[in-house]
Parts: C-alpha cells; structure tokens; sequence
C-alpha cells in the first residue's frame, strides 16, 4: 500500500503540473471552472424570497445547497423537490438548528432561512474580503459551516482566493459577524467539538485542520498529510471533510479509500487506519453509535482506483462499500440511521443534479432528483 502511495502520489504531483501553471489555484479539481468576475460584492440582504404562505416543511425533509443555481432546495426523501428558496451566490455548505433556521455558506454572505415557512429571512456579509461574488469550484466566500452546540454561534470558514482562509463567528441572536480567525487555504469544512469548546477547520489546499479554541478563539495548526505534501497545491492527496467521532472527539478524516485518519486534536498526533473504497473521498459524517460514511467521488488514476462509492464504517472498522453511479460529494443520515443521502453536486466537472438514497442494511441505492449542483445536505 505504501509504495502503491508514492508512486501515485509522485504520478499525480507530475500531472498537475499542467493544471499550477495554468491556474494560480489548484486542489483536487480537474475541470476548467475557476473565479470569474461578476456582480456586486457582499450586502447585508433581508430577503422576502417564499413559497406560498399554506406551505409546511414536513420532519425528515432534506434540505440541500444548490452550487448551480443559487437556492437551497427542500426535498421530500420518498417523491423529491417541493420547493425552494434564493439564498444567494454559489452555496456551499449548510447546518441546521433545533430551532429550524438553516445556515447557508454562500459567495456573498451566510443566508439564514426559516425552514419551517420556507424563506430567507436574512444574509449576512463577510467581514473577510474575498473580492467579487463568483462561482466555481474556487470562487470566494464561505464553504463549511457549523452550528455551536448551544445554538448560540455559526462558525463559517471563508475561502480567499489566492490566500488563506478566515473562521468567521457569528452570533446567532444578533446575526452579524462578531470575530474573525485565521486557518488554512480552502476551509472545505468546518466542525465543532460535542462539547462546543473546540471548532475544527479543515484547511484543503494546507494539507491542515486548525484547531479554535471557541473562548480565547486561539488558532493552532495540525498538519494532517498521510501521503506527504509532494505535489502542493496541486496535489489531490489532502483532507477534504472531517467527521468528530462522538465517543471521544477524536477526528476522522478518510483518504483515498485507502486510509483513515484518526486524529487526536489535544495532542496533534494521529493515527493512520486502512480503508478499503479505493477511490477518492470527500463528504464524512458520523452518527451516535460510531458509524461513519465517507463519499468516493471517483478514482484520479483511472488504472488503479475505483469508481464513486459510499463507504459504512462501523466502529470496530468493518466497512462496506456501496458502489454508486457517477460523482458524489457530500452526505447525511437519516435519524433512525437507516438510510443515507448523498448529493451528486461535487465541486469538480461531471456532477449530477440529485440525490442517491442508500438503504444501509441492504445497500441499495435509487436516485432523487434534486436542485442543480447539490452539495452540503441535512435532514430537517
């Protein structure tokens, strides 16, 4: 396995050489999307955007962040859409409270919508400057988000092209941007710890997670790079989700369907535990009981990985993979944890507008159409 990482490694450090000279940002993309110049910058916005008034959101509906088309769309997870709502440029990721609002990660600012009466009721800016609102896979703007345990504060991590990102806090009763943090490049997630005193930014393009403390809102970097960091910016081999693993905090951050990270991050030291996928991973998440699901979005070495999957994990590390058909990117589970959504939006070229449904019990997989370019999901 070791020497089969090198090599591929080393062959992908090689291809991606075309792709840093032709763009001064690279990652894990392939496709020719990157920021264009278009519209105003950020505004604070107080949106009217609703379905009609007799609308009602039903529990279990999904709610995805529509990359493509600039709205977030519920989902009814037996018949598919049921409406859905302007939220604004290019969303990313998304977090629900138990009070029903939804947080949206956009290119212009973090969208906070009513789930219940299906509206946008507030957008508030960044105070990080990103330059115009764009779209592509390296636009500007915010990218994973999370919600404080107490509900009291959305921590967003903020994508600045051509630089380091920010962890923005904002707090939820005022809505407005109280503190910023320095992290990494490309903030593709963000957690935070079950106890709310730790908020984890997973920093793609630094091959790190920066680990806030949410009191002093002190940052301290980890490098997480199981493969090495050969290649830079142009290599596919870095962290992309991060799940925190309930029983003890530790982070899980799966590679390549080839390695597990588990991640301590009191002490920065981790270890490193073998998958099975074969395949490039992105979306994780972990439910109560251990169990984690990892995204394969597809293989990078078309001669030696395998195709887009989703993986279950169970606590003592049995996995299962459940082949899907075209990219994914992100996922979710339903509460009873028997059933799992993941979005085929995926950040690079050859998405798919909609939502593969997977019976963890018996593995079988039907597909829901969705909005265009779904990527961060929950379930309401």
């Amino acid at each position: 396995m070791k020497g089969r990482a090198l090599v591929k490694g080393r062959a992908l450090a090689a291809w991606t050489s075309a792709l840093l000279a032709a763009a001064v940002l690279a990652g894990c993309a392939s496709g020719s999307e990157g920021p264009a110049a278009s519209g105003p910058g950020p505004t604070r916005a107080k949106a009217t955007a609703t379905l009609p008034a007799d609308a009602s959101t039903p529990e279990g509906t999904l709610l995805v962040a529509d990359f493509g088309s600039d709205t977030v769309t519920f989902v009814d997870p037996e018949k598919g859409p049921i409406g859905s709502v302007e939220v604004g440029k290019a969303p990313y990721g998304l977090t629900v409270g138990e009070d029903g609002r939804a947080w949206v990660a956009t290119a212009e600012g973090v969208a906070v919508v009513d789930t219940a009466a299906r509206k946008r009721v507030d957008r508030i800016p960044y105070e990080t400057e990103t330059g115009p609102a764009t779209t592509g896979e390296y636009r500007g703007g915010g990218m994973g988000i999370a919600l404080a345990p107490d509900g009291k504060h959305v921590y967003v991590g903020v994508n600045v092209p051509g630089g380091k990102g920010t962890l923005e806090v904002i707090d939820t009763e005022e809505r407005e941007v109280t503190d910023t943090v320095p992290v990494g490049r490309r903030p593709f997630d963000v957690d935070v710890s079950k106890d709310g005193r730790e908020v984890y930014a997973t920093d793609h393009d630094s091959f790190d997670v920066t680990v806030v403390r949410a009191d002093s809102l002190k940052p301290r970097r980890i490098e997480v790079a199981p493969y090495g960091t050969e290649g830079g910016l142009g290599s596919w081999l870095k962290p992309h989700y991060t799940a925190v693993r309930p029983s003890d905090g530790r982070l899980l951050l799966p590679f390549e369907g080839e390695k597990l990270v588990v991640l301590d991050p009191r002490t920065g030291e981790y270890d490193v535990e073998k998958m099975t996928a074969n395949t490039h991973q992105h979306g994780a998440t972990v439910t109560e009981d251990g169990t984690l699901f990892a995204v394969g979005t597809g293989p990078i070495d078309p001669d030696a990985d395998e195709g887009p999957s989703l993986t279950v994990r169970t606590k003592d590390g049995t996995e299962r993979v459940v082949p899907l058909e075209g990219p994914h990117e992100d996922v979710a589970v339903s509460a009873d944890g028997r059933t799992a959504y993941v979005t085929g939006g995926f950040t690079r070229d050859g998405y798919w507008d909609g939502i593969s449904v997977v019976d963890v019990e018996d593995g079988t997989v039907r597909r829901l159409p969705a909005g265009e370019r779904p990527l961060g999901i929950a379930v309401l």
